[in-house]
Formats: C-alpha cells, structure tokens, sequence
C-alpha cells in the first residue's frame, strides 16, 4: 500500500505540536492500519444499485476549471473557477464549492463526471492523528474519506466519512509498540464501536475492513442491510451486502492545521463547504478539521453504539417489511426534493390534498356503535372503530381465534422462503442471485394465498363468535374451533373457486379490471359460508349480490384496512429490529407474528360488521343508533 506524505513543520505537525523527528512514525502508523474499502460492486455503468464511487482525493475539485469557489448570497455569486488550495485557505464558512450538475437531481452526471476527474489518480484516504486535551493517555488513529456525491435520502455533492482506532497510549512511539484497542466506524451522525479483537471486526492483518453503504458511504463491519439513522436525515436503508470489490486506498497523512497557504494540504483549512448550497441535509458538508471530533475524538469514540441494526437475511417477513419501509422513506426523500425544487407545486398539492382528505375523512361518522344486531346499518368509520371497542372489550377471545392465522402465515412462509431459493430462468435475467423469476412469482402467489387462506378462516371464526355473543352465549374458544371445522369443507371450497376465477382473470392481463372487480364482490364469502350456511358457489353469489351497487364503498374500506394492516406490521416489525439489534431469525418471526395475532381479528371483526351493514342495506334497515351503549364485555 503505496503511503503519500506531507510534512508540516511547527502547528502544522501531527498530533498537536510533535516535532519533525515523530514525522516518519506518523506515517509508519497511518500505513499499518489502513483500512481496507469494500465498495458493492456496480453491474453496469450508472447502476444505481452498485457503488460508483471511491475515496478519492480533493484534488479532483482544486484547480479544476469546471468547480466553482462560490459566496454564500443572493444569486450565490461565483468569485472563481478552478480555485486551489491557496484560494480556499483563508475563506470561512460563507463560501463552497459547487461541482457541475444539480445535486437533487443527480441523473448519471456525477458518477461520470467522478470518472473523468479521477482518471489516472489512484483512491485516497486521508489519515490524522489526534489527541484531546483532557485525556492524555488516549490516542486516536483517523481515516477520513471524501466522496464526489452522496446518493442518499439526503443527496448532497461532496461527502466527508471515516472510521478511527483508539490506542490507550499517549504518543505516536508508544502506539507503534502495541495495538488499538478499539475502533469506531461513522455512520451518519453517529457511529459503531468494535473491540480490536471483536469477531464483527473483519481485518487483513493489521488492516481493519470497512464495508461502505452504496450511495449514503456509511460504514459498517460486515456485509447486510442495515437501518441507518440520524438526527438530520432520520431513518434510511444502507446496504453493505455484496458482491463487494476491495479497494486499497493511498494514504495521505494530514497535520493538525496548515499556516502556510502554499502547502499542498492549504485546502484543510477552508471553513467553507465542500458541495453545492442547499438547505437542510441536502446541503454540502464541511471538511474534516470543522468537525467535532477532529479535537474532541474521545468523546466522539465514548458516544458510539456496540452494534447496528441488521435486517434479518432470509427472513421473507422482516426483508419485505423493511423493503417497503426502505419505499416509504425514498418516497419522502422524493417529497422532500420537490419541496426544495419546486416549493409551489408542493403548496399546491398540499392545498388541494389535505382538503380532499379531510373531505373524504369527514364523510362518514367515527364513533363507535353498538356491535348488535350484526346486520345493522354502519357507516365506514363506524365499522372501523367499532371493531376496535370489540377487539378491546374480547381481547380474550378474539385475540385467540387470531391464532388460526399463526399456522397458516408460518406454512406459507417456509414455503415462500423455499421457492425463493428456485435457481429457475437466472440464465434468461441474466442475474447473479439464486433467485429466479419462477420461483419469486410462485412465491408471491403462495403468501397471497396463505395470508388470505388464514385471513378466511379467522374472519368465519369473528363471524361465529360474534353470532354468540349477539345471542348473549360465552362459547370457549375450543367450541368456536369445532364449529369452524364443521364448516371448513365449504369454506374451502369458496377460497379455492374465489382464486381461481381470480386469479385467471388478473393473470390475462386484459381480465385485470374484471379481476379486481371480483376480488371485492368476494370479501364476504367467509361470513356468509358460516352465519348462512350457504355452499361455496352460492356464498360467492350472495357476496356479489350484497356488494352490488356497494363496490366503491366495500373497496374503499377494504383498501383502508389492508393499509392500516400492513402499516401496523411495518412500524411494529421497525420497532422490533430498532429495539433488539440482532435478533434470531427465529425469534424475529415469532415475536412479529405474536403482533400479528392482534391486528388480523380486528381486520376479521371489521369484515364482519361490514357484512352485516351490506346485508341491512339490501333488507333497507335502519342505521345504528349512536345513543345504544354496546353490552358489557363478557
């Protein structure tokens, strides 16, 4: 590993104030422990799935024609081009750099830009050896990173990262004479710590391994997906998993502080920053010697975290819920560039939005009503929170008929996971991963059947028990399971002929809108086929005749319930990751699934009341009366 260094005699040594004679032990000790980068490989030019960066030096921007040294005013005005070292040592912190391209709207220009400015130069990290003032027997080792872009939730030009080894020893010769003791990796605002001799801590001899998180360069100790988080940026995916290429980077061994604005490190100290202007966390950050624990690297080890929150690998209901969770917050990102870009359409989206929803929210009445009779005239919000009032006053008995739903989600999950690892047409994708295109689509079509299979059965369930307790009985849970199985044949039978016509209809293409059509007609079919005893093709014709003239409305709060569901699980399933870093696979699902219990008899109570709203609405009953208490819970 080929070592650059720069002598700075005076203020500008290493290590506050060490002479000329520590000079080569500096450098001795920053080429030891140079860390080891691995960057996640890219398929192809401007995927933006792989790393397309690496470390580099700064100076690719220095006197660089094409980057802009401007002032912080109206219109940003520019004093140069191609500014070096010299011009950027004097500046504060009212002047940047801005690089070509738009940073919110980054397209492929940065990586290709990175290319041409890097060609020819070898990757860089820049190596300091620090120490604090009130704690003299500590040294600390640091590797800083400058990256071109960040391509993060909080896109930004320019990125400052670094990991730093903590020696329990007060000098540079003393530090060459053993080992550290611990070292921290920085990942966003805050940090992970590894014992020097921790297994997590993957090393080449003396030479940590840094796993760099593709776009956001967080980094991390090993190869995962992982939740990152700040108090800035908030939450966020990054993704160390591989394939990774390593990367030996050139070192380069920065003083304290430069004096002289003709040394070639003048550029540490420019104040100012190192990317376009914008606000907030889009905007571009400062250098090294402006951070905190550039002088304080203590207290910046003794802030960091022992471990990070990896998703569970292989686990189908912690990768999708993160998955979808990792959509949600590119979506605010997405929102969060609009409103920089272009603030007015936001505004107006948001003056048209939350008048429409608080239209569609204030259209219908929220306060629970009495559960009884079950054919009873409910309005939407009313079967939602009348669901709610049951679910609280039985938690008992209804949180136990949602244990039907246990067997059925663990089944078609194992399922799920072994039809994911089907090696079926990689040759056609032309992919790496063991994943073929087969095997995902037949497991996606087996956890669609087995969630609505053990939604079916825990719905009829509802409707049973809700049946007793209208007529006052206290029916145990062993009873509402026998009664179920009586009538498990025919609700067998309805699931079976509902996806199937389904199915074959959304599997056309051209059938999709008939598809969807039918998928609402048939969400009654489970408490018809118990509370009216009605064979599988009568109770999907009775539920298409109650939904008739009713499709929107029984859609609507359907579609409120699938997404209240599968908002519950996501939250809860963050909460668990968040809460308990490394968590069993095993241990995961089954804690995930406990949650689950809870929210899929509520989504059975509601489909229940909602039956029985279609059904007085074909019989034209009067609605609920809001006056009626509900009975005591039994």
């Amino acid at each position: 590993m080929i070592v650059a260094f720069s002598a700075v005699c005076g203020p500008g040594s290493p290590a506050g104030g060490q002479t000329a004679e520590t000079d080569e032990q500096a450098r001795v000790l920053a080429e030891r422990y140079a860390p080891v980068m691995m960057l996640k490989t890219q398929e192809h030019p401007c995927d933006t799935d792989g790393e397309p960066f690496e470390p580099t030096a700064v100076d690719i921007l220095l006197d660089n024609p094409q980057v802009f040294l401007r002032q912080v005013g109206t219109g940003n005005p520019v004093l140069t081009n191609g500014a070096g070292g010299r011009d950027l040592h004097p500046l504060g912190g009212g002047w940047f750099l801005d690089v070509p391209g738009d940073a919110l709207n980054p397209g492929c220009l940065y990586e290709q830009d990175f290319r041409r400015f890097s060609a020819g130069r070898p990757p860089v990290v820049y190596a300091h050896i620090a120490t604090q003032d009130d704690e003299p027997g500590k040294l600390a080792l640091q590797y800083w990173f400058f990256w071109y872009y960040n391509d993060w939730n909080n896109k930004h030009e320019g990125d400052w990262e670094g990991i730093q080894l903590l020696f329990e020893v007060g000098t540079v010769e003393e530090a060459l004479a053993t080992e550290p003791t611990s070292v921290g990796y920085a990942q966003h605002e805050g940090g992970e710590i590894a014992g020097w001799d921790d297994d997590k801590l993957d090393r080449r001899g003396s030479h940590p391994v840094v796993f760099s998180s593709a776009g956001s360069h967080a980094s991390y100790f090993g190869q995962a997906l992982y939740l990152g988080r700040s108090g800035s940026e908030g939450f966020g995916c990054d993704n160390t998993d591989g394939p990774s290429r390593a990367v030996e980077p050139h070192v380069v061994v920065l003083p304290d502080a430069v004096d002289n604005p003709n040394d070639p490190l003048a550029w540490l100290a420019f104040e100012g920053r190192w990317g376009e202007r914008q606000s907030g966390p889009f905007n571009g950050p400062t250098g090294p010697a402006m951070k905190a624990r550039w002088t304080h690297p203590i207290d910046w080890h003794d802030e960091l975290r022992s471990s990070s929150v990896i998703v569970p690998a292989g686990d189908a209901a912690a990768t999708d819920l993160v998955n979808s969770f990792c959509q949600i917050v590119g979506w605010g990102s997405g929102v969060l560039v609009t409103a920089e870009q272009n603030p007015t359409v936001l505004l107006l989206v948001m003056i048209v939005g939350f008048p429409m929803i608080g239209f569609i929210v204030g259209r219908t009445d929220w306060r629970p009503v009495p559960p009884f009779p079950i054919e009873r005239r409910r309005r939407a919000g009313q079967v939602i929170t009348t669901s709610a009032v049951l679910l609280v006053r039985h938690p008992r008995r209804f949180v136990t008929i949602g244990l039907i739903y246990a067997p059925v989600a663990v089944a078609a999950g194992f399922v799920m996971g072994a039809l994911r690892s089907v090696p079926l047409l990689d040759s056609a994708l032309d992919t790496e991963r063991s994943i073929g295109f087969l095997g995902f689509v037949l497991a996606a079509l087996v956890g669609s059947i087995g969630h609505f299979a053990g939604l079916m059965a825990v719905t009829a369930a509802a409707a049973i028990s809700l049946r007793d307790l209208e007529a006052g009985g206290s029916m145990t849970a062993a009873e509402t399971f026998r009664a179920l199985r009586q009538r498990s044949r025919d609700l067998a039978g309805a699931l079976v002929r509902q996806f199937v016509i389904v199915g074959l209809l959304l599997v056309s293409i051209v059938g999709i809108p008939w598809g969807v059509r039918q998928l609402v007609r048939y969400q009654f079919t489970a408490p018809i086929t118990v509370l009216e005893e009605l064979r599988p093709q009568a109770a999907l014709r009775r539920s298409s005749r109650l939904v008739r003239g009713r499709w929107g409305h029984t859609a609507a709060v359907v579609a409120l319930l699938t997404e209240l569901t599968a908002a519950f699980s996501l939250f809860v399933g963050l909460g668990i990751l968040l809460a308990v870093p490394g968590l069993p696979l095993w241990l995961f699902s089954v804690v995930l699934s406990s949650f689950t219990m809870l929210v899929v008899p509520y989504v059975a109570l509601s489909y229940v009341l909602l039956y029985g709203d279609a059904v007085a609405a074909s019989t034209a009953a009067p609605a609920a009366n809001d006056d009626v208490a509900a009975p005591a819970s039994s």
